[in-house]
């Protein structure tokens, strides 16, 4: 059997923000974005924090007003009190330049500057508002991204396209006219930056759409016409699963042939939902895909007759929430830990197999079946568990043997 592998990636130009590398070698970046209003100093570093402790790489916030501009140096002086480094990336529409410019201290504190090129100025404007954001990249020395969104598309570009296929002796289709202008419109922004002083190692260019395959092929037009570091995302992806299964599908094809050096999971969140569940989602996406690792795997069957009983679903749940709430610390105590594979198996026709595959596995009776438990450690059988304690037994087994294998490696 042939195991179908991603391509290699794009050769891209690497990007600094603040600690983190994107682009060129550097392994693929996972990236989130608050819904606090950035002029609410605590609730917002609270998210920060949050969304960097799921493993968020990058965190973008708003910066949408003089308030907002003027609490990022409050809110970065408070996360590094607390030991939260990851960068903060401001998101400007409409009047960055003026933020920049009139707030300093706020130009010094982000780590990365996003530009939308189809809302930073019009008409006459534009490229004075534009070159006048670039000055503070370069004053302060800092990145951008020149984020394209269809939802907010330089509308002069468009109709200047449209225009000129109407005269064609062989028209694109109007969603091809669109796919051009996003990539146009990219690209002559990063020219002009360029122009400017702004290198191609301080370029990460984006360009949003919110269907799967207007996505695959406007990255696909981007990754033949530059070699700047490219962020994937998939705008307005929806909520629930929708969101997922939709980002999953777009971005996965890009990643697979290559294309991508960080990533963000747009989702809808639930009223009061897990602003986390982005960060969770792509790091998934990157683990399945076999590109990084972040954490353990949990191999766990799906259920059926034979097994009526909930045991093992809770003890798949269990051993899922341990580990996302133990890896922060796990990361930092053992190294190597994100590579571990678990089974969590619900009866004997596939359980003592899959828990023999998995450095660490429990393969639990089913229904009507002889009421015992046997425990595989590196493909072995360890021991047997029985009674009412399997689940608590079994996350103790986990932490000693983590301690144990790598532990005394560090």
């Amino acid at each position: 059997m042939t195991t179908l592998l991603p391509a290699a990636r794009r050769a891209s130009v690497p990007v600094q923000v603040g600690a983190v590398i994107v682009g060129g070698e550097a392994p693929i970046v996972v990236q989130s974005m608050t819904n606090t209003d950035t002029a609410d100093i605590e609730a917002t570093v609270k998210q920060v924090a949050e969304l960097a402790r799921a493993g968020s790489e990058l965190v973008r916030i708003t910066v949408d007003r003089d308030a907002a501009a003027k609490a990022v140096p409050h809110i970065r002086e408070k996360l590094d009190k607390r030991g939260v480094t990851v960068p903060l990336v401001g998101d400007f529409h409409y009047i960055g330049h003026t933020l920049l410019a009139d707030n300093p201290a706020c130009a010094e504190a982000l780590a990365k500057y996003r530009i939308n090129p189809g809302n930073v100025g019009f008409k006459a404007k534009k490229d004075k508002q534009f070159g006048a954001i670039i000055e503070k990249a370069l004053e302060y020395n800092k990145p951008v991204r020149i984020g394209v969104n269809w939802g907010s598309l330089d509308q002069e570009l468009l109709t200047h396209l449209m225009d000129e296929n109407a005269k064609s002796a062989s028209p694109k289709t109007a969603r091809g006219v669109m796919h051009e202008a996003i990539v146009q419109s990219a690209l002559m922004s990063a020219e002009l930056a360029e122009s400017m002083g702004l290198g191609a190692g301080r370029i990460i260019i984006s360009a949003k759409v919110s269907a799967v395959q207007d996505l695959v092929a406007v990255y696909g037009m981007l990754a033949e016409r530059c070699r700047y570091a490219l962020h994937l995302g998939l705008t307005e992806a929806g909520m629930g699963s929708k969101g997922i299964v939709a980002s999953t599908a777009a971005m996965g094809i890009l990643l697979q042939q290559g294309i991508g050096d960080t990533i963000r999971v747009s989702l809808t969140p639930e009223p009061g939902g897990d602003r986390t569940l982005e960060v969770k989602v792509a790091q998934e996406i990157l683990q399945t895909m076999g590109l990084r690792a972040f954490m353990p795997i949990v191999a766990a069957c799906p259920g059926c007759g034979r097994t009526t009983s909930t045991v093992f679903q809770e003890l798949a749940r269990d051993v899922q929430f341990m580990i996302r709430d133990r890896m922060p610390e796990w990361k930092q105590q053992y190294p190597g830990v994100e590579n571990l594979t678990f089974a969590v198996m619900g009866c004997i026709v596939n359980g003592p197999g899959e828990s023999k595959h998995a450095d660490i596995g429990i393969s639990l009776p089913g229904t009507g079946e002889q009421p015992a438990a046997p425990i595989f450690i590196d493909g072995k059988k360890a021991m047997t568990l029985r009674g009412a304690n399997i689940t608590t037994e079994f996350k103790a087994i986990v932490e000693n043997y983590i301690a144990k294998r790598f532990g005394a490696a560090g």
